[in-house]
């Protein structure tokens, strides 16, 4: 907390502009020249928080987040800008105008709900947590949206609030929690608390199971640049309904529930669904667009005879398909003259590092091979992006 009194201070935001690109490498002769004249404890928490803000530029922008103030479990916590701006825009297209954020952290999705015209109330139990998201607030000019408040959200009263977000905490003192149960509030509570508002969206780990998704609930799985981010269960919207959303886009996957493809020999192109389909389960679809099927019942590469381009999968052109045998890889890999060689596996033990090592590209050409199964057999496939 003094910390950021210090840095809320003029002398602090004028050491704070001065220290904003320091490089890391440098850090100890900054501080060495700038604590001749300014207190230590003011150099350190200036430092402190140009690191932050520098790892933070990757989730929430280099111009945001050079004005932003940040904690460390806020840098790892928070959610991507563009994924918040994204549930944001859901949330207007709702006719959401006013919204009880609980477990704001430091206020990055209060911030997207606010630049979508949402009035938000934000709330953290942390004294810090919660100085911070008022801090930020008040840099982006959106303190005039965002209340932001110190306290127990069990104990908040959200009647009155178009809707509710929760995000609950998902981390512990021994790391990533998996049981929803033991998240900080427990799921049990977000989705009693997302049934009494009329709109909600509750954020959770991607891996939870389908079977714990409530019934009243619609659940979307939510990829940014092919790296899936989170899920999200909405209350209030289609319960039942099931999708998987890509950004930036947002291209959007609904499910219509579809029987498993079936298994078939690999065909000249393989499908590679994003990761957000495939938490979603929705192999099947992909596999409908491109008239697919499956290379394994328990692998999620579609295989095809034709290429019909989706956003949903990354496509590519089979040239090779061989049993699992590192020294025929080699020679093919030599014979082909490929020296540059990316390595994907689903269904296989193999680490694409050793199997690297062991068949040494070489060459001016490049190639992915996909370690994997065909009809429970370990296979080698070969080819380049469609």
């Amino acid at each position: 907390m003094n910390d950021l009194a210090l840095l809320l201070t003029p002398a602090g935001r004028a050491l704070l502009d001065e220290v904003r690109d320091t490089d890391p490498a440098r850090e100890l002769a900054v501080a060495t020249r700038l604590r001749r004249e300014h207190p230590a404890e003011l150099v350190s928490a200036a430092l402190g928080q140009a690191r932050l803000r520098q790892r933070a530029a990757a989730k929430f922008g280099a111009e945001d987040a050079a004005r932003m103030f940040f904690t460390p479990n806020g840098v790892e916590q928070s959610t991507r800008a563009s994924v918040a701006a994204y549930r944001a825009r859901r949330m207007a297209e709702l006719g959401v105008t006013s919204v009880a954020d609980l477990c704001s952290g430091i206020g990055g999705d209060a911030i997207a709900l606010a630049r979508a015209g949402i009035r938000v109330l934000a709330v953290d139990r942390d004294p810090l947590t919660a100085a911070a998201a008022r801090a930020n607030a008040d840099a982006l000019g959106l303190a005039n949206l965002i209340e932001v408040r110190e306290a127990d959200v069990t104990g908040v009263d959200t009647a009155g609030y178009d809707a509710v977000f929760v995000d609950p905490a998902r981390r512990g003192g021994r790391g990533r929690i998996f049981d929803p149960e033991a998240y900080s509030p427990p799921l049990s509570w977000a989705v009693s608390a997302a049934r009494r508002a009329p709109h909600a969206a509750l954020k959770i780990a991607p891996g939870i199971p389908h079977e714990a998704v409530p019934e009243d609930a619609e659940a979307e799985w939510i990829s940014d640049g092919g790296d899936v981010k989170e899920a999200v269960l909405w209350f209030g919207t289609e319960p039942g309904a099931v999708r998987a959303t890509l950004l930036p886009g947002p291209r959007t996957l609904l499910s219509r529930a579809l029987p498993d493809p079936g298994v078939r020999p690999p065909g000249r192109y393989l499908y590679e669904p994003d990761g957000a389909v495939i938490r979603a389960h929705l192999v099947s679809e992909v596999a409908d667009q491109v008239d697919g099927g499956l290379l394994d019942t328990t692998i999620a590469y579609v295989t095809a005879d034709a290429l019909r381009p989706t956003p949903y999968a990354t496509a590519y052109e089979i040239t090779d398909h061989l049993p699992f045998n590192v020294k025929k890889l080699k020679a093919l890999l030599r014979e082909r003259e490929v020296g540059t060689l990316t390595v994907k596996k689903r269904g296989s033990a193999v680490e694409p590092e050793e199997l690297r090592k062991k068949v040494k590209p070489q060459g001016p050409n490049a190639a992915t091979v996909f370690l994997t199964r065909v009809a429970g057999a370990p296979a080698m496939l070969v080819g380049h992006p469609a």
